[in-house]
């Protein structure tokens, strides 16, 4: 019994491939040159970062002139990864300051663009700072601690609203944390702040001020505030 039934299969899989060949002849497709798989679609970098950047700056360019200057230094110091690309390495940062609504958060997000432009490979996160205190604070279930390893070692971290949330001992000591590290570290970081630099200190505290002070270009931003403007 079992010798009938494998005798059977080869023709059962031939009849099957003389159907296929007929289907594609059919379709004036040549059984011996078709692909067996159709081919992936390549995916950018820069395509897979869009999906996780807001839809307002999905097409932010960093058009001020320290912000492409510090896209070109970051760029230039990528190195080779495995593949072959290059991958973010150490790197300088910057403070964009200025009034609300002067473009801080789209040069942010136009220079991390940028460098994907230019075939740089990045792992980044991106958060205000009133969303990173409530993702880093402690509740049940869930690992804060890990979360900060995370922030802090990421190799691009934009931090965006520097100095806006409500401040207390334990808000100025995650920021001190979470500075420091990228500080100590050399990671590139892209901060934003509506304060003017020099009231930056009562807002974070004189030890992430003095680090800030070191490990980044400052970028002023000023004039209107774009949002009223357009909606009036």
């Amino acid at each position: 019994m079992t010798t009938a039934t494998t005798s059977r299969e080869p023709l059962r899989l031939n009849t099957v491939a003389s159907r296929l060949d007929s289907i594609l002849q059919g379709r004036g497709i040549d059984p011996a040159t078709a692909p067996t798989e159709a081919p992936a679609e390549r995916v950018t970098a820069l395509e897979l970062a869009e999906a996780r950047i807001p839809p307002r700056y999905r097409h932010a360019l960093g058009g001020h002139q320290k912000v492409v200057g510090w896209v070109e230094e970051v760029a230039t110091a990528a190195r080779p990864g495995p593949s072959g690309t290059r991958g973010i390495a150490l790197g300088p940062s910057l403070l964009i300051a200025g009034p609300t609504g002067t473009g801080k958060t789209h040069q942010a997000y136009g220079a991390v663009r940028s460098l994907l432009t230019a075939g740089v490979r990045l792992r980044w996160e991106a958060a205000t700072t009133a969303d990173l205190y409530a993702r880093l604070r402690p509740r049940a279930g869930h690992d804060a601690e890990r979360d900060l390893a995370t922030l802090s070692r990421c190799p691009l971290l934009i931090v965006d609203d520097l100095g806006a949330a409500k401040q207390s001992e334990w808000t100025e000591e995650i920021t001190y944390r979470l500075i420091n590290h990228r500080y100590t570290h050399l990671l590139p970081t892209l901060l934003t702040t509506n304060l003017p630099t020099a009231a930056l200190r009562d807002a974070v505290g004189d030890r992430v001020a003095s680090r800030l002070a070191e490990m980044t270009t400052t970028v002023v931003l000023t004039g209107a505030d774009r949002r009223r403007h357009r909606s009036a």
